[in-house]
């Protein structure tokens, strides 16, 4: 595998991991009773970290990203292992 392609493998993982992430561990001002800016959103997240965000997707992303090559490299699960409604049978 080009390591081009592993790049965008990972960018890819990285978004879809950091978009899957935002909603834990961000708390509201009521739960944390903080005082609200007026005209602000009951649900406006108290505590977001962007910079936790990010470093929790990277390991994560990198983790997934290898375990994809590793499987990419190695076949551990292939297509037709995927095949749950038998669509692949021969006979």
């Amino acid at each position: 595998m080009q390591w081009t392609s592993i790049v965008a493998i990972y960018f890819l993982v990285w978004v879809m991991t950091a978009f899957v992430m935002l909603p834990f561990g961000v708390r509201t001002h009521d739960e944390l009773g903080i005082e609200k800016v007026p005209g602000q959103a009951d649900s406006a997240p108290a505590n977001f970290q962007p910079g936790r965000l990010a470093l929790r997707a990277t390991v994560i992303a990198a983790v997934l990203t290898a375990l994809y090559i590793a499987n990419y490299e190695f076949s551990w699960i292939t297509a037709e292992d995927l095949d749950l409604v038998g669509l692949g049978q021969k006979g």
